[in-house]
């Protein structure tokens, strides 16, 4: 069914938005290890040994570094190739395999390869590039600590939409639904919050001038 064929990629691609490895490693563990994916001839290399390992130390590296208050911003920049590079392998790949729920994955990309590759990579070039914005604002709003704590929720959610989008992807509506949702909501309280706190600044600032002013303060 090419409805399916189509969550199934746009949930990968949406996760390789949050974090570039993490369909990739999903995937090629699946097809390795379980019956649960079966990648076309094109993709087989997802599964094989080596490639497996080299996205499992990428991934502890991306891990690590997206936790980091300004490295993550660093990180984000860095991934601006990558994620939709990564996005565009995963739709690829996903959208032309066969798994639990679709049976005929050639039926709607015969002649037309280019096409879910093109749309991975919008896709997750759409998601990196709200997570790479987003960051900054968090960080300033929670003084760094909310780094962590958002790096591990994207994490949790890129493993649950790739394997949701394997083995459910009709449940991916729900997923890209919230996400158009929360987004800008999230980014416009962000930014509220960032104005809130530069006119507590900007009045505590003022108000220590005027003390000062005043011959208010602290005496030698």
């Amino acid at each position: 069914m090419a409805v399916l064929e189509v969550l199934t990629g746009s949930g990968l691609a949406a996760s390789a938005g949050l974090n570039a490895y993490i369909p990739l490693l999903v995937m090629g563990l699946l097809a390795r290890y379980t019956g649960m994916i079966d990648l076309p001839s094109g993709w087989q290399w997802l599964g094989n040994g080596w490639v497996l390992a080299i996205l499992a130390v990428l991934l502890a590296l991306e891990f690590v570094a997206d936790k980091v208050p300004a490295l993550d911003s660093v990180n984000d920049a860095l991934q601006t190739v990558v994620r939709p590079t990564a996005g565009g392998l995963a739709f690829g790949a996903g959208s032309t395999s066969q798994t639990l729920t679709v049976s005929d994955p050639d039926s709607f990309f015969r002649g037309h390869q280019w096409v879910p590759i093109v749309a991975g990579v919008a896709l997750a070039f759409g998601v990196h590039a709200v997570k790479a914005a987003s960051r900054p604002l968090i960080n300033t709003v929670t003084a760094g600590i909310g780094a962590p704590v958002v790096s591990t929720a994207e994490d949790v959610t890129s493993v649950t939409v790739s394997i949701l989008a394997i083995i459910m992807p009709f449940l991916v509506v729900i997923f890209l639904v919230g996400l158009a949702v929360f987004v800008p909501w999230l980014v416009r309280r962000l930014r509220r919050r960032r104005r809130e706190r530069r006119e507590q600044l900007a009045a505590a600032r003022a108000a220590a001038a005027r003390a000062a002013g005043n011959g208010v303060g602290p005496r030698p």
